[in-house]
């Protein structure tokens, strides 16, 4: 299965703009083409074997929820219909389906805006420290992967390629992007992390924290790349999680698990993924993928269209 999935793209007549992570962004003229390979990263590395159909899945949630909060916040999508493409993307059609996005140029915050529900990650270690995450004081007693009284916003910069993003306290983030817009993307993030968090669980899906970027597009504050899902964000299933216990999860937890435990080190070249971890990787965003859209497969040829939700 490995050798159909896409670890790059290369649209010859079309500029490339970025090559990150995970995306290739293409530069339209008015517009750009977001296109989501099947890369992975775990700790700001990108690990030498993908994991196959996982663009069009990040692709597939990202369409599902830019629908579902567009009454929260404008976003940046346009069409992820090739058939609305310039013409200079019709010889890569095949490559295009199901997992590129034609969106509206912005002009993007340098912020990562997160949002966290649970205590767990890097804020479970601060906490235990501190008392706080990110600065922001917590009541005393609690528990890891423990449910927070309510949401909290601890925003990090974007760092350059190759570095590692660095927390930030919200008076920093309002010296870079001033207090109106500081206070309107932490406004915003929570909102939307609350409208999708109700959402997911009734799905089965505990959303413990996400990510979420913005930019402006004709001065307006728009939601941008991707969005919500298990590459920036902990999925955890429902009927499973335990305050305390280590969750399971549908996101790439289990990729950064593993290569602690295979002893790599930050710092050195990533080992090779077994076949296994492709395959089980694969099912995990598959299953965020169907809870959260009811998705039962993923179509090869078609526009995936989900139906408006309230």
């Amino acid at each position: 299965m490995i050798e159909n999935a896409v670890y790059e793209t290369n649209l010859k007549e079309i500029p490339l703009v970025a090559r990150g992570k995970v995306r290739d962004i293409y530069d339209l003229g008015k517009s750009l083409l977001i296109v989501a390979t099947d890369r992975i990263s775990a700790f700001d590395v990108v690990l030498p074997d993908p994991i196959p159909d996982k663009g069009r899945i990040l692709t597939a949630l990202s369409l599902f929820w830019f629908q579902f909060l567009s009454n929260v916040c404008p976003n940046h999508f346009l069409s992820a219909n090739p058939d609305d493409y310039p013409p200079e993307c019709e010889p890569y059609r095949e490559v295009l389906i199901g997992r590129s996005m034609m969106v509206k140029k912005a002009e993007i915050f340098p912020i990562e805006c997160i949002v966290r529900g649970y205590l767990v990650g890097s804020g479970w270690k601060d906490y235990q420290k501190t008392g706080k995450v990110c600065g922001i004081q917590l009541p005393s007693g609690l528990r890891f992967a423990e449910k927070l009284p309510e949401p909290i916003f601890t925003p990090s910069t974007k760092a350059e390629k190759g570095a590692h993003d660095e927390n930030i306290s919200f008076e920093q983030m309002k010296a870079i992007v001033g207090m109106e817009n500081a206070e309107r993307l932490r406004d915003l993030s929570i909102k939307l992390y609350k409208k999708a968090a109700d959402y997911a669980e009734r799905c089965g899906i505990l959303l413990a924290d996400t990510k979420f970027e913005f930019g402006l597009v004709n001065g307006e504050i728009t939601l941008v790349d991707e969005v919500l899902t298990p590459d920036s964000s902990r999925f955890w299933p429902g009927d499973s999680y335990k305050v305390g216990e280590n969750p399971e999860s549908f996101d790439k937890q289990y990729i950064r698990d593993f290569l602690m435990e295979s002893g790599w080190k930050p710092g050195h070249l990533p080992p090779h993924l077994p076949s296994d971890v492709i395959e089980n990787t694969r099912k995990r965003y598959l299953e965020a993928l169907k809870r959260l859209t009811g998705l039962e497969k993923l179509p090869n040829d078609q526009i995936i269209q989900f139906p408006k939700q309230p």
